[in-house]
């Protein structure tokens, strides 16, 4: 028991130097440094908080000083916040007497929750300054933000105080039908590009109707968010080819979080489901980022998916998921994907021509495509795979088998592969991957690399030196490529035409 009066002065003296406030300090003298002089909080919709950006002050005297204030330009009133390391101060807006020890540093925090009436009308930019000391001795950082106007679309409170949820599969899910009649936002099945919409939950399209894309329209979708496509009702992407980078006529969704950092981050919302009965179905110039899965396509039918010049990537599960659908796909685009860029699963029946599919997602189980005709359990059920036909394709990625195919003997499993250019190290010993049985593999290049320009940027172009330069079949030739450039003759392999790299 002798530790206990050491402990007891240890507190003691730890709790007297914690509370001190005689520190021999100096006021600033003005000559604070700083990580950034202008801090730079990415862009932010309308009323919804900023993430979290840090500014380090530096203290470069031999001198430990007190700063007299801290504070935004704007004060009270600034849509700013701010901790000082880890201090509070007054609405966390002005800290007062700030102490910053000789040679060292300290944190500081910020985050905004801005208005679009705050932000300036011309350009949309909400800013203020961090103010250190006043007068002579004042420095300023200074603050931007660009803040966007958007349509909020999300599950709305019930008079028993619950939320709107929509129920599938038995299951009930926190989401909302859209409404063509809504009283605030008019009518929501029709996605224009005035403003961006941002989604909380899963919209969901009522029985019966279609929901229609705009070309421009931009959708984000909150973490757990999606849309779903249900029995009789019908998806609609009119995008078209953009003349410049900014993809400024393709249909976007992607997730909500607008940080730099998290532009390439995988599975921030949930997935595109189409639903089984759901039917008429029209894609073109669709991009997908950062998904669960992509596009998730359930089909028990012969309703046709067409989509046609789209792009998925950055997909925590699958590109896209198709489980005993019918989908005729040109000009398709999917890199990175935890399970699959494509998976064709349960039979089904699909037509792919001019498509790049690539994965290079860290886990040596992944594969690009994968193709099935059986749902596994315990008692595995088989579905016919009437047709998976791969023409002018290329299927590559960062493991030695891009390719997976899975035969169940109780269901045909028809698939067949027309000049594409596959990765794949499998033992010829397997009869599906006998790639000299001209029924299943016709002028299919093994192995050689299509040399992509900027495979971690997405950025899947190929120039004449790639293997899949000119190696098509003008029999299955689709005149433009997903920019709308004209293929030349004999065509390239997948989605692009060739062009030189920017140097």
């Amino acid at each position: 028991m002798r530790f206990f009066p050491l402990l007891f002065i240890f507190g003691m003296l730890l709790t007297i130097s914690s509370c001190r406030s005689d520190f021999s300090t100096v006021p600033s003298s003005g000559k604070l440094g700083f990580s950034q002089d202008t801090v730079f909080l990415d862009t932010v919709f309308s009323t919804i908080s900023s993430g979290t950006y840090l500014l380090k002050v530096y203290n470069q005297s031999k001198n430990d000083i007190h700063i007299p204030k801290i504070q935004f330009s704007k004060g009270l009133n600034s849509k700013y916040r701010m901790t000082v390391d880890g201090m509070q101060g007054d609405n966390n807006r002005v800290f007062n007497n700030v102490v910053l020890l000789a040679r060292d540093s300290m944190y500081v925090f910020i985050e905004t929750t801005p208005n679009i009436a705050d932000a300036n009308p011309d350009d949309f930019l909400y800013t203020d300054n961090i103010e250190f000391d006043s007068g002579t001795n004042l420095q300023k950082v200074a603050l931007l933000t660009l803040v966007k106007d958007a349509v909020f679309l999300y599950p709305k409170r019930l008079s028993n105080g619950n939320k709107e949820t929509v129920t599938f599969d038995d299951t009930a899910v926190s989401g909302f039908y859209l409404d063509e009649n809504d009283a605030a936002n008019g009518n929501e099945l029709h996605f224009t590009n005035q403003k961006p919409y941002v989604i909380y939950g899963y919209a969901t399209v009522p029985e019966g109707k279609t929901v229609t894309f705009d070309a421009g329209a931009r959708v984000y979708f909150h973490s757990d968010s999606g849309l779903i496509v249900p029995q009789s009702a019908s998806l609609r992407c009119n995008g078209k080819a953009s003349e410049t980078n900014k993809q400024e006529n393709e249909v976007v969704f992607e997730g909500d979080r607008l940080e730099a950092g998290y532009a390439n981050i995988p599975g921030q919302w949930n997935t595109v489901w189409l639903r089984n009965g759901s039917s008429n179905h029209s894609i073109n110039h669709l991009t997908i980022k950062n998904a669960a899965i992509g596009l998730r396509i359930d089909y028990h039918d012969e309703s046709t998916v067409s989509i046609k010049n789209s792009q998925i990537y950055n997909s925590s599960n699958y590109g896209i998921l198709a489980q005993n659908a019918h989908i005729i796909g040109e000009n398709i685009i999917i890199n990175t994907a935890g399970q699959a860029a494509l998976a064709c699963t349960y039979g089904g029946n699909y037509k792919f021509t001019h498509c790049t599919f690539a994965n290079y997602w860290n886990n040596p189980n992944q594969s690009t495509v994968t193709i099935s005709n059986y749902q596994p359990g315990l008692n595995p059920v088989a579905s016919a795979l009437t047709q998976a036909t791969f023409n002018n394709c290329i299927i590559y990625g960062s493991y030695s088998n891009a390719l997976y195919l899975d035969k169940n003997i109780e269901a045909s499993f028809n698939y067949q592969f027309n000049n594409c250019l596959l990765k794949s190290e499998s033992d010829n010993s397997n009869p599906l991957y006998n790639f000299d049985d001209k029924m299943h593999y016709n002028s299919v290049i093994l192995n050689q690399s299509p040399r992509f320009f900027d495979i971690a940027k997405n950025k899947l172009n190929i120039d004449n030196t790639s293997a899949a330069f000119a190696k098509g079949n003008p029999d299955y030739l689709i005149p433009l490529d997903i920019n709308g450039k004209s293929r030349t003759s004999p065509p390239d392999l997948g989605a692009y035409q060739n062009m030189p790299f920017p140097k």
